[in-house]
């Protein structure tokens, strides 16, 4: 629903100037509590823990005793709820309290308790005030000072451009069908971390409290203000001293991405709803047979009876176990949604054995909480219950049972159709007994939803890895689920920003996340979903759908022009598995997205600080989308170095802005020289048995001697084995020097059998043919090298030269000889 002008009427609630507190106030007294220090003020206290070396946690508490129990954001935690601390050293005088361990100072006024933090003698910031508004206990708001070149990025999905200085957010996760505008303060996610850049060094915030809160950098240009509303600030400090390593610290805490089945990695096909049977079957005949690679099918709520969740509609899905069966034959695999509102009906099993067993919420006095969604009233289970996300992790079976192996997460926020737009905030949830209003943490209700069936999957099959995807979260959500940005629209403006919103995701630890190609509500057109097919195939979740009495939108829905350019992109994300497959293992290792804004890889160049309609694919591929209509040509940014045109490979000079031409069948695409991008032979789905099962290396040299390497990671993508040693590391090296480049590629760990004949590698940026290739066998024509497994070839028409070397643990070590 729109607003109106009576939205901006002089005593409409947000109007009012914001509110005065009360300060800490003079800190009376000093006192250490096991591994922590107490500050006890007049009005308000503050209680300091080392986490580690670079990482410092403070907190401000009203009462008697500090509760060091966190939320489940957090890994690691021992028995009671908390997290391991280091011993602080400190000292008092009658104006300063001095805090040290490590790298990290806090120098604390006794005055009023303001502090600031340093790193070896580097300000991160000072705390300018710490107030209590006293209307309601746990409404607090710190005031930390921003200097005049600070850049701001993290926390999450939220709309705007990628630097949220001047920004104004609300942690509150909300179902938001409409608008999706850059003013919308909240949405489906809530990961309340923030990035700070200064001159090329960082250092990080995170606020571990999952009810309402709000991160305000408009108010005060020098300044940035956090705040709660329920609950104690809960704070800590990630020193860096850069972007990757805030990201690492923050996901050493909150925990990283495990690995995904490599089949979720392919092209998603989704609607709100392919209707039945025989509407997915043609589905999925329809990609086959028009060779477009594709994974999965997801099943939106018509699948059930009646929207009751763990049910299929015997009408429209008859036998399901049978498609499933045959769907899985031709390579897919089907991912229902899966809502958290279980409908009131005493002749639903679901229903029932939550009354039985009191799983579900209610408010103190005892009564159940019902709330209207799809299947009109329902109740909705307590998920902060560890026996409740079992019992929810042993429903997964009926899925399971089908040959199901993913789940699609959706209402979550919890979702109710009521004013709130959600559940009371005065029920109760149990919380592992840390009883807690839903008020106070709202924004775990996803989280705990997505833990319950990603665990459930896990048990359930086998060995095999689960998928879930998930609409709502917080942070450490990365550890259960991937995210999808929720219902935008078929609009060019939210095509562009989707780009901030997923690049801030994976800069708060949330790697595997994309929007939905093509937008879900509204109209799209077929420019405007192959220009968004282009882009969204370098998304870590590249999945299309569209919502109900819109437009179809799957690839061959506007004719073969756009159809065939839909095609050979979606071909292309899988030629190149090899290589996102390996920055997935990446983010599961380090925490680090896998798209990535330029800023991350090029802190110290102003031209990236704000640069979000384009982006990187690991650390190589530089993506450039055109997400404007009537649009062939645009600037692209390329940072310092040299960079490819992938589709010319013609070589240019970085550090600088070129005019990119990008007719309709082209995105403009670009791979740093001195890098090694792994591709495979295509398939048609992730699985697919093929032939040719080689894997090459695509090496791009540099204008002038360099050396650069990768250590490729490849596993069986589908279970845990690669945990028990079961992957390989394939190290390929290049020492390019004024007259030679020697290639050196063997296996660095060799625990899996990839089951192929052969390698190959592709060097790319020679001149001309060389003179002769040492240790590569011989030179052959292109058919003689194919009916082989060791061998050159030049290809003069494209500049390239191919090698040939057989599959063992010492691959290949040939010198190139240049003419």
């Amino acid at each position: 629903m729109l607003d109106t002008s009576e939205a901006i009427h002089p005593d409409a609630k947000g109007q009012q100037e914001a509110k005065s507190g009360l300060t800490l106030g003079r800190i009376t007294r000093v006192e250490v509590q096991g591994e922590a220090l107490i500050l006890w003020g007049e009005r308000f206290n503050l209680a300091v823990k080392a986490i580690n070396e670079q990482v410092m946690q403070w907190k401000v508490f009203y009462g008697n005793k500090p509760d060091w129990r966190t939320s489940a954001a957090m890994i690691n935690r021992q028995e009671d709820g908390t997290l391991a601390a280091k011993p602080l050293k400190h000292s008092v005088t009658e104006t300063t309290v001095l805090v040290t361990y490590g790298e990290l100072t806090m120098n604390i006024d006794r005055q009023n308790g303001t502090f600031d933090v340093m790193q070896n003698g580097r300000k991160l910031f000072a705390m300018r005030s710490l107030l209590r508004h006293a209307e309601h206990q746990g409404d607090f708001t710190a005031q930390l000072t921003m200097e005049s070149e600070d850049r701001l990025y993290g926390l999450g999905e939220k709309t705007g451009f990628l630097d949220k200085r001047g920004e104004r957010y609300t942690m509150w996760n909300t179902d938001v069908y409409a608008p999706h505008v850059p003013e919308m303060e909240e949405l489906y996610q809530s990961i309340p971390m923030m990035a700070v850049l200064r001159q090329g060094q960082a250092y990080g915030v995170f606020l571990d409290n999952p009810g309402r809160t709000v991160f305000d950098m408009r108010v005060h240009e020098d300044a940035f203000m956090i705040q709660t509303r329920t609950g104690d600030m809960d704070m800590y400090v990630y020193a860096g001293p850069d972007l990757k390593e805030v990201i690492r610290q923050y996901t050493d805490m909150t925990g990283r991405m495990p690995l995904p089945p490599k089949w979720s990695l392919g092209y998603h096909q989704s609607r709100y709803s392919y209707m039945n049977r025989e509407e997915v079957m043609n589905l999925a005949r329809s990609f086959r047979e028009k060779q477009i690679p594709c994974d999965v099918i997801h099943l939106d709520i018509h699948y059930m009876t009646g929207y009751r969740v763990f049910t299929f509609d015997e009408e429209r899905y008859p036998d399901p176990a049978g498609m499933m069966a045959e769907l899985k034959e031709m390579g897919f695999h089907i991912v229902p949604i899966v809502d958290p509102g279980v409908k009131r009906d005493a002749k639903y099993p679901a229903y029932m054995e939550g009354i039985d067993n009191n799983y579900f919420c209610k408010y103190a006095e005892g009564q159940l909480y019902i709330g209207k969604v799809w299947p009109e009233e329902s109740a909705f289970p307590d998920f902060t219950e560890e026996r409740v996300r079992d019992w929810w992790g042993e429903k997964q079976s009926f899925y399971t049972d089908l040959g199901i192996e993913g789940i699609w997460n959706d209402m979550n926020e919890p979702a109710v159709f009521n004013e709130t737009k959600t559940m009371d905030t005065e029920v109760i949830h149990g919380n592992d007994g840390n009883r807690k209003t839903h008020g106070e943490i709202h924004n775990l209700y996803g989280m705990n939803m997505s833990q319950a069936t990603y665990d459930g999957l896990k048990k359930e099959l086998d060995g095999k890895r689960p998928f879930v995807l998930t609409r709502a979260g917080y942070s450490g959500i990365q550890r259960y689920a991937a995210v999808w940005t929720g219902d935008n629209r078929s609009f060019w403006e939210h095509m562009s920003m989707a780009m901030p919103m997923v690049l801030n995701l994976g800069m708060s630890g949330v790697p595997f996340s994309g929007p939905d190609i093509g937008g879900f509500a509204h109209h799209t057109s077929g420019e405007l979903l192959t220009r968004w097919t282009q882009m969204g195939v370098f998304f870590p979740f590249a999945r299309n759908h569209s919502a109900i009495d819109m437009v179809r939108q799957e690839p061959w829905s506007f004719g073969d022009k756009y159809e065939n350019i839909q095609r050979e992109y979606i071909s292309l994300r899988y030629r190149w598995m090899p290589y996102l497959y390996h920055w997935f293992h990446e983010a599961s290792q380090t925490g680090l997205p896998i798209m990535r804004p330029l800023v991350l890889e090029y802190p110290n160049d102003p031209e990236t600080f704000n640069l979000c309609d384009q982006f990187l694919v690991g650390d190589s591929v530089l993506v450039a989308p055109i997400y404007r209509p009537s649009t062939e040509w645009r600037s692209v940014y390329l940072p310092e170095g040299e960079w490819y045109d992938e589709w010319t490979r013609e070589r240019l000079e970085g550090g600088r802005h070129i005019h990119a031409h990008a007719p309709i069948e082209k995105m403009p695409l670009y791979v740093r020289a001195g890098s090694v991008r792994m591709e495979e032979p295509l398939r048609q789905f992730a699985d697919e048995a093929i032939e040719d099962t080689s894997v090459t290396a695509c090496v791009y040299l540099k204008g002038e001697a360099s050396s650069f390497n990768l250590n490729w990671y490849e596993d069986d993508g589908l279970t845990y084995k690669y945990e028990e040693g079961a992957y390989n590391i394939v190290s390929t090296e290049v020492e390019q020097g004024a007259d030679s480049v020697r290639i050196l590629m063997n296996y660095k760990h060799q625990g899996y059998d990839a089951k192929r004949s052969h390698m190959n590698v592709r060097v790319i940026g020679l001149a001309e043919a060389p003179a002769q290739v040492q240790g590569a066998g011989e030179q052959l024509s292109e058919e003689a090298l194919n009916q082989t497994t060791k061998g050159w070839f030049w290809n003069e028409e494209s500049k390239e030269l191919v090698v040939k070397c057989q599959d063992s643990a010492s691959l290949l070590d040939a010198v190139i000889v240049l003419k």
